[in-house]
């Protein structure tokens, strides 16, 4: 497709407006003489969507379009300025989008200008090409879990595939194979939705170009291309012009990539996905294109979604709402997908995954290779983000160079978050060890519930001494929160519980805390423990997100909730968050054994360590009992018996998670 400029058969009359639109948005800029000090990757696209539509549309202004921008590119000496010049992310667009305006117009070229592009193509490949041998091992040239790492290497194939130059595509190819079984099977991504948006696409161009001009067909390897939609899909807000910002987001509208949803929806028949492609270059794309604070952002994908959108694909919108990943451990719930539904997304797993960290791991003892780069990996297990009623409610960081778990929906022992925090690499040299993960999940779609244990202790400091420290979170059918944090430590140690919010929440007269966001709100409610002192105050945040622009900051504060217990060697908090201008008073449950929390309708009962519920209604040997409302079955985690109202509904020798009865 992309070599030979040839989209599958069809009419594509949208996507053809976007490449025209597209082909001329810089008509009015005056192309660089000399290198500007920012990213100059928009250069790239500025001349390869022109070629592209003279291509498709014959018009000359096209043509000339394309021309200007290529002729500004190839009289600069080196690609990339500010950081690693002529070895990153700058060279590596360029190659692409360049490569592919030769490989398009470069017969309709002047020849002296077609054999400048040429030449500069050859220099620049071959920088690139030896700086990723020299530096195996190191950085993106074997950090296979990274966007660098996937954008370079496709710039260096498009270069090699156009200019004939076996030895850069194989060495991109082998490094391809590598991503493709290394990456994990579930499609998730520990960078987040903004760096999945920025660097999976260049792993379906590399696909499709491995396919045209080798005949290789590697899309079914590893799974991973073939599940991630589905993670893209879980992390969008209600609503869908939202993403939810674990890892390094820099906003919450960098998410949508309409190009690759298309090539996604034709290559694996993905209705979902080709219905979010029209979402996004349609009805979606200008406010994004406006708001996103990523570069070159969504509208230089015009070239992508004209030749990667398949007409004969179906499009349906969204209806599954529950989804766990469990490399990465991350729960995603909702009532819905309306604007107003609510959303949580709740995440624990070592740095970068289960799978990257233990390949990684591997690569370090046995080669003394550095593969796993955790730039964009926060100190965030255990925490979550809520949204409902169309805004933000438990908020995210999104960005930050200085990594805290204070910046997150955490805990802190003695004041402190996680060991080796507050740099930008926050699990780089930590030890093996050092691992959080779910247990105990629930994710049935046919239920409404959600449940999840995030075990998290060991990404404290050995010195705190704590052996436990557990986050139970549950989702209920109505988008009710129920949190149980259970901590345990060989000495005594003040809990501090953290809940992150856009504005400061509101004390009320009951001793709850309401959350506003606009016009939506949630009431949180902490039933344990009830004598602690709770303060709010501002996090301030900061961040240079690109070091190819070293001057950019970004700035945010968050509002932070603290509620801290007395010195004690076990900590507990029990905390239920209500979400809706009308929420649902929630009542503590009154438990013999186990915590519990009653919403009326709804009721949670936790008891995820030891395992033993006992109330006047309910004696159970499990995790979790979930109960609804009257008529509906309920629903165990990790159980073997359950008795309700004097009626034996499961007695089996194997924990049991589901439905019961």
């Amino acid at each position: 497709m992309l070599l030979s400029a040839t989209p599958p058969p069809g009419p594509r009359p949208a996507q053809e407006v976007r490449l025209y639109e597209e082909a001329a948005r810089h008509r009015g800029l005056t192309p660089p003489r000399t290198h500007p000090l920012a990213s100059i990757t928009w250069l790239g696209p500025a001349a390869s969507n022109p070629a592209l539509a003279f291509r498709v549309g014959g018009d000359p202004a096209h043509l000339a379009e394309s021309r200007r921008w290529i002729e500004a590119a190839v009289r600069l000496p080196h690609w990339g300025r500010a950081h690693m010049p002529d070895h990153d992310l700058d060279a590596g667009w360029l190659l692409h989008h360049l490569s592919l305006a030769y490989r398009w117009i470069g017969d309709e070229l002047p020849d002296g200008v077609r054999a400048l592009l040429r030449y500069k193509l050859l220099l620049q490949g071959r920088r690139m090409y030896e700086f990723a041998v020299a530096s195996e091992g190191r950085w993106w040239s074997s950090s296979y879990w990274q966007n660098h790492n996937w954008i370079c290497y496709a710039g260096l194939a498009t270069a090699g595939y156009v200019l004939g130059k076996e030895e850069w595509t194989e060495r991109a190819k082998d490094n391809l194979g590598k991503v493709l079984d290394l990456m994990p099977e579930d499609g998730s991504h520990a960078e987040g939705v903004v760096y999945w948006r920025y660097g999976v696409p260049f792993l379906a161009i590399h696909l499709d170009l491995l396919q045209e001009a080798e005949g290789i067909d590697w899309w079914g390897r590893g799974g991973f291309l073939s599940h991630t939609f589905r993670y893209r899909l879980h992390q969008s807000a209600p609503g869908f012009a939202f993403n939810v910002d674990h890892g390094d987001c820099h906003d919450r509208r960098s998410g949508h990539s309409a190009g690759l949803y298309y090539r996604l929806a034709a290559q694996y028949g993905i209705p979902e996905a080709q219905w979010m492609g029209d979402l996004a270059s349609g009805e979606l794309l200008w406010q994004e294109a406006a708001e996103s604070g990523v570069r070159p952002g969504i509208l230089p994908e015009a070239y992508l979604e004209y030749l990667w959108f398949d007409p004969s694909v179906p499009g349906a919108r969204p209806t599954e709402t529950r989804a766990f990943f469990p490399d990465l451990g991350l729960l995603a719930a909702r009532t819905g997908w309306d604007d107003d539904a609510t959303l949580v997304s709740f995440k624990a797993s070592p740095g970068g995954g289960h799978k990257a960290w233990e390949t990684a791991a591997k690569h370090r003892a046995e080669r003394g290779w550095e593969t796993l780069d955790q730039g964009h990996h926060h100190p965030d297990s255990g925490s979550f983000v809520l949204v409902s009623q169309g805004a933000f409610l438990a908020v995210d960081e999104g960005y930050s160079n200085r990594k805290r778990a204070a910046h997150h929906n955490l805990l802190l022992v003695d004041g402190q978050g996680y060991a080796d925090e507050d740099r930008y690499h926050v699990y780089r040299d930590i030890p093996y060890e050092r691992q959080a993960r779910q247990r105990d999940v629930l994710v049935d779609p046919g239920c409404g519930w959600a449940h999840a244990t995030a075990e998290i202790a060991a990404m404290y400091d050995p010195g705190l001494g704590v052996r436990r420290l557990d986050r139970t979170l549950v989702f209920t059918p109505s988008g009710r929160l129920v949190l149980l944090d259970l901590a345990e430590a060989d000495t005594e140690r003040e809990w501090t519980f953290l809940l992150q919010t856009d504005r400061p929440t509101e004390p009320q007269p009951d001793g709850s805390r309401l959350i506003r966001s606009g016009a939506a709100s949630a009431l949180v409610r902490q039933f344990a423990p009830l004598d602690g002192p709770v303060v709010s105050g501002a996090t301030e945040v900061e961040a240079n997100p690109t070091s190819s622009t070293p001057e950019l900051r970004l700035t945010r504060t968050l509002h932070t909730l603290r509620a801290r217990t007395a010195r004690s060697s076990h900590g507990l908090f029990l905390t239920a968050i209500t979400p809706g201008p009308a929420a649902v008073a929630a009542e503590r449950v009154v438990c013999a054994k186990g915590e519990g929390v009653t919403f009326g309708e709804e009721t949670v009962l936790l008891s995820p360590v030891t395992r033993r519920i006992r109330t006047a209604a309910v004696s159970a040997d499990a995790a979790a009992v979930l109960l609804g409302g009257e008529g509906s079955a309920p629903y165990a985690v990790a159980a073997t018996r359950l008795e309700l109202d004097g009626r034996v509904l499961l007695d089996v020798p194997e924990p049991y998670t589901g439905k019961v009865g």
